[in-house]
């Protein structure tokens, strides 16, 4: 940790999830909670998505959204594209879905403090934050999905991001792999033989490099 957490307060955790995917959207996700819901997150099983299997990721996602104030930013790949080729940066991006996620919770609720994982300059979230969200304190650390309510954000991100790829998959009835390997690179080159160039846009991230690869 860089610095002590306070944890008497209502501390908004924020994850997310499909960064590194070729295929499939950026999902952004939050969860506030208080030291009793943190402890109750804890006893649920919660921890870093990474570490469960997908169903319990849905199974977990289920209970958290019935049960936690949260919000969920999904941003489709076509929009990624769009936006990525206005801004060109990903943490920018990145920053900008994280602030969307600040300004809806606290629109109606109190945030102590809120916490993400660290991925660049706290300034790119702070400068792209409205007025509620800059009373927020905002702390960036490194492996911050050790803190129960960033875990929980980080369940909710996975889950949007896997049910968003079945959905994809079974639209074009072909399976999307997760990642960015070679085994992604041979699924977006039968995609591109069925669908066309121009739909790979509809499904995946054009500035990552697997898209140069399949172009060649």
């Amino acid at each position: 940790m860089n610095e002590p957490i306070d944890n008497s307060g209502k501390i908004l955790g924020i994850d997310e999830s499909g960064k590194g995917d070729f295929f499939g959207p950026l999902v952004i996700a939050g969860v506030l909670a208080d030291p009793t819901g943190a402890l109750a997150l804890k006893r649920a099983g919660v921890k870093d998505s990474k570490k469960l299997a997908d169903k319990k990721i849905l199974d977990l996602s289920h209970w958290i959204v019935q049960n936690f104030v949260h919000s969920i930013v999904i941003i489709g790949p076509e929009k990624y594209n769009q936006l990525y080729s206005k801004i060109a940066n990903l943490n920018k991006l990145l920053a900008w879905g994280h602030s969307r996620i600040i300004e809806n919770i606290a629109a109606d609720n109190q945030i102590d403090m809120a916490i993400s994982d660290k991925f660049g300059r706290t300034d790119f979230i702070e400068r792209a934050l409205m007025e509620k969200g800059r009373q927020v304190k905002l702390i960036q650390e490194v492996r911050a999905e050790s803190i129960v309510q960033v875990a929980a954000a980080s369940i909710l991100a996975r889950a949007g991001f896997v049910q968003c790829m079945a959905k994809l998959s079974g639209q074009y009835k072909m399976t999307l792999p997760k990642g960015a390997s070679g085994m992604v690179d041979k699924a977006a080159m039968e995609f591109v033989g069925k669908f066309g160039t121009d739909s790979l846009a509809k499904v995946a991230k054009l500035h990552f490099k697997n898209f140069k690869r399949v172009m060649k």
